[in-house]
């Protein structure tokens, strides 16, 4: 368990940041990029959360996504190759984009199937899945470029790309099964 004492170290004063492996970073630097757009998706996600019944399904699938994240960032902020999870190294296993993949059909069973692309809308709750599947994309950006670089996880990856899509579908979901769906109309302001 995690035990903090003291917010404010003043170690990061010079622009950089410590990784798990007490290695040094620029703020700036792509790792640190991936984790702090991992940090926003999962700030989006708990803003999604406060809009929704949390006593349901939703919720509780929220929740377990957004300890997910902490897991994901905790994976990026471990550099090297060796992906396989230990007592002492946390990494995204293949399960965890297979929950989500369950999900996505769990929830896709009651929709509709898409005729039109949709605009990010239709309810509140609707709108800030679409504004966290934003962030989520951003951190996969910010992930994959760094994978270009370093070592990522390949099972954090899919994580993320498999989240954005969960997160499409839930918004379809909380816009009352899709009847909700704000349709986009190619050029209809010309």
């Amino acid at each position: 368990m995690v035990k903090l004492n003291k917010i404010y170290t003043r170690t990061g004063d010079d622009g950089t940041t410590g990784l798990v492996d007490g290695s040094r970073r620029a703020k700036h630097d792509a790792r640190m990029e991936a984790i702090g757009a991992v940090d926003e998706a999962n700030s989006a996600l708990g803003l999604l959360a406060v809009s929704l019944d949390p006593a349901g399904s939703p919720a509780s699938a929220v929740s377990r996504i957004q300890n997910d994240l902490f897991d994901l960032g905790a994976d990026l902020a471990t550099p090297g190759d060796d992906f396989a999870p230990s007592e002492m190294v946390l990494r995204i296993v293949p399960a965890q984009a297979e929950w989500l993949e369950a999900a996505i059909d769990a929830l896709n069973e009651n929709l509709a199937p898409l005729t039109s692309f949709i605009l990010p809308g239709g309810s509140e709750a609707a709108a800030r899945a679409h504004v966290a599947r934003a962030a989520v994309r951003r951190a996969e950006r910010a992930a994959t470029a760094l994978a270009a670089v370093e070592p990522v996880n390949p099972a954090a990856l899919a994580y993320l790309n498999r989240l954005s899509d969960y997160l499409f579908v839930l918004a379809r979901a909380l816009n009352a099964a899709g009847a909700g769906d704000v349709l986009w109309v190619p050029g209809q302001n010309r």
